[in-house]
């Protein structure tokens, strides 16, 4: 009777929310202000309307496109997982994936046990680092840490090879910073000097709240602090990461020990799970493994065991009880602009996607994706590849020997859309009721001991780097494939029922031929058809391509991200390169569908290329907190929202062609200023 009852709400709840969210449309003309001209700022032009009238929720560090798809998601996957919390205890299997799922759900949602036990689960973990009394203890402490999420000291992960992409290779990597990126310790004036603060003081409260006294917190934070300084000072710029080459160093476990000899590597091997130890690793950045050998050495054992004790801490301080769910949300707010905590459901619901993803693919998948939207989005993506096709086969500044490689790895690339065709096994995953922190510690662990002794098999090609609710989509250099979760593949995005103006703007500029661009941007083009990083371009190709991204890097530096913070052109290079591709390539697939489907007639006012740059822009729609694109200038390749629009359209003709535009408009960049790459 009170299972009945709980169900009755749960469905009176979910279609009260799913009322209040009105429908998505892939071009809505309510969005535009037409007061504006299309030919001075086409952003506002396209979504001024809807700017006037948006208030970004408290919960929130933005709203838009993105935000809008993720709540209508959202809905769908709550539903999936209250069912399954409903069931979990009688109805699911014992041991199913579904009785997991449940499981795990509902142990988030239990607030009251997690304000009673407060820091009491992760004390054993916190026990064995007071114990450690020497080098060795620490090496291990940092290796189970690892395994358990919490990202110490640097980073180790299975990868395709990057010279033989068929097979996994250990990679080793920079990282143990607890800020957004290093640049945060190394920035200069009062701004940086606040945040550093600030973290030093997140510290020391977050290991107060842990039992901790606070004259001893605070000297364990200024430990920690210089600790982290020290190795953001020895990492690589975001910048300088782009560059593939510049993480490319095979090295032999022999010379590993002498780069970094302090490091029992074969005990820290055997710790994570990979024995006997790899041969071979990739020590992507060789200086930064020699300061980390320095800081082992230097350290006292005193500052490393508060180190992992902070960050073992903080990698589960929002599972835990009120007091750390509020400090790390008034740390973290300093950097996206929230002004509150997202409503618990949609924090655990999150939590559970990242965690075991897969494991609630297939029901949205059965709620959201008929086979007719994935057959009608991969005809528009197939419509994209032969578009960019025709653009390889007519550049005039690429030699015919450069051309046929890159036409070979179009045609070599692979596409995955919708959803996984094998599904993730999760038989070996234990979720158990009690403190869901503990919960989020064995996904870890699964995931980990999942692809941890990966170095020297076969690449799993059938794998996704996204889980199918996820609004998103990324090319994968190593594979050479383009990946559309079925979470991307709705309104806004995609209508399979909408006009192909409308659709092609969106899916096929913005999405399909952004990411299929991706192949051939500064970074995607270092790898060839089968995802090896070799030079495939002549040497005059490269120069003649690195001249023109050049005036993409120098277009983008202009713009103002934020108060007097510009786009950082080098940075966003990549997406810059795949957005203007994208909207050359998309229109060019528009026009062969008009040709082969008919042109319609006006559309709201509209023909369907102006529906296109419409589509394309909306695609965009966006409303970011200052803090937020604060935060973004220094971390995020993707420049904002306004200038992913503004930007790629004011290089492209066929835009000035569609709205009338003419030499000296806003939206029509000098001739000699317009960047000609595909």
């Amino acid at each position: 009777m009170r299972r009945t009852l709980f169900a009755i709400l749960i469905v009176a709840t979910r279609l009260q929310a799913q009322e209040s969210l009105a429908p998505l449309r892939v071009v809505d003309p309510t969005y535009m202000d037409t007061t504006a001209k299309a030919c001075t700022d086409f952003f506002q032009y396209s979504i001024g309307a809807w700017l006037a009238r948006d208030t970004i929720p408290p919960d929130y560090s933005y709203s838009g496109v993105g935000r809008d798809m993720e709540d209508r998601n959202e809905l769908v996957v709550r539903s999936v997982l209250e069912d399954a919390s409903s069931k979990r205890a009688v109805d699911a299997p014992p041991g199913s994936t579904e009785q997991k799922l449940g499981t795990f759900y509902a142990t988030c949602m239990d607030s009251t046990a997690a304000e009673e036990r407060g820091i009491t689960p992760l004390k054993p973990a916190l026990d064995s680092i007071d114990a450690a009394r020497t080098h060795a203890d620490i090496l291990r402490l940092i290796a189970l840490n690892q395994a358990r999420g919490a990202g110490v000291l640097f980073a180790y992960y299975p990868s395709p090879d990057l010279h033989h992409a068929s097979r996994y290779t250990a990679f080793l990597a920079q990282g143990g910073l607890g800020m957004p990126d290093r640049d945060y310790y190394t920035n200069v004036g009062h701004e940086a000097d606040s945040l550093r603060q600030a973290y030093v003081k997140h510290i020391t409260n977050t290991l107060t709240l842990a039992g901790e006294a606070s004259d001893a917190a605070a000297g364990d934070a200024q430990r920690i602090m210089t600790l982290e300084t020290a190795l953001a000072n020895a990492s690589l710029t975001r910048v300088a990461l782009r560059d593939p080459k510049a993480t490319d160093h095979p090295t032999s476990l022999a010379t590993l020990r002498t780069t970094a000899p302090a490091i029992d590597w074969t005990l820290y091997f055997h710790t994570i799970g990979l024995d006997p130890a790899p041969a071979h690793v990739n020590l992507s950045e060789p200086a930064f493994f020699k300061e980390v050998n320095r800081l082992i050495v230097s350290t006292p054992i005193t500052t490393w065991k508060a180190y992992l004790r902070f960050h073992l801490i903080a990698s589960g301080e929002r599972y835990l009880s009120t007091p750390f769910v509020n400090e790390n949300f008034a740390y973290t707010s300093l950097f996206t602009g929230a002004k509150q905590l997202l409503p618990r459901w949609k924090r655990c619901l999150r939590t559970t996607d990242n965690e075991i993803g897969e494991a609630l693919g297939k029901a949205y998948v059965e709620k959201t994706f008929p086979p007719e939207a994935k057959a009608r989005a991969k005809e528009i993506i197939d419509d994209v590849r032969a578009a960019f096709g025709e653009r390889l086969r007519h550049l005039t500044w690429m030699s015919d020997t450069t051309r046929q490689k890159a036409l070979s790895k179009l045609a070599q690339m692979h596409e995955k859309v919708g959803y996984p065709d094998v599904w993730r096994d999760y038989s070996k995953l234990e979720v158990a009721e009690g403190p869901f922190v503990l919960n989020v510690l064995r996904a870890e662990q699964f995931e980990w001991q999942r692809v941890v002794r990966r170095p020297g098999t076969p690449v799993d090609t059938t794998e996704w780097g996204m889980t199918v609710p996820t609004v998103n989509a990324y090319y994968n250099g190593s594979q050479n494939e383009m990946v559309f979760p079925a979470g991307a593949l709705e309104p806004q995005t995609f209508d399979p029922k909408a006009d192909d103006g409308a659709n092609f703007g969106s899916l096929a500029g913005s999405w399909a031929g952004h990411e299929l661009t991706h192949g051939f941007d500064d970074e995607g083009r270092h790898f060839d058809a089968k995802g090896n990083l070799t030079d495939w371009w002549t040497a005059s190709d490269n120069a003649k391509f690195t001249t023109q991204a050049d005036l993409i890097v120098k277009q983008f530096n202009s713009y103002v991200a934020v108060d007097t913070l510009h786009v950082n052109g080098k940075l966003t290079e990549g997406e810059n390169i795949a957005d203007y591709g994208g909207i050359l390539t998309g229109y060019d697939a528009l026009e062969k569908a008009l040709q082969a489907h008919g042109r319609p007639g006006l559309i709201d006012g509209f023909t369907p290329e102006q529906r296109f740059f419409i589509g394309y822009a909306q695609s965009w729609r966006g409303n970011t907190r200052p803090e937020a694109l604060r935060t973004r200038v220094a971390t995020d390749p993707h420049a904002p929202e306004r200038w992913r629009t503004n930007g790629p359209l004011s290089n492209d003709p066929e835009f000035a062609k569609a709205f009338g535009c003419k030499a000296g408009d806003p939206m029509v960049r000098p001739p000699e200023s317009v960047p000609h790459i595909w």
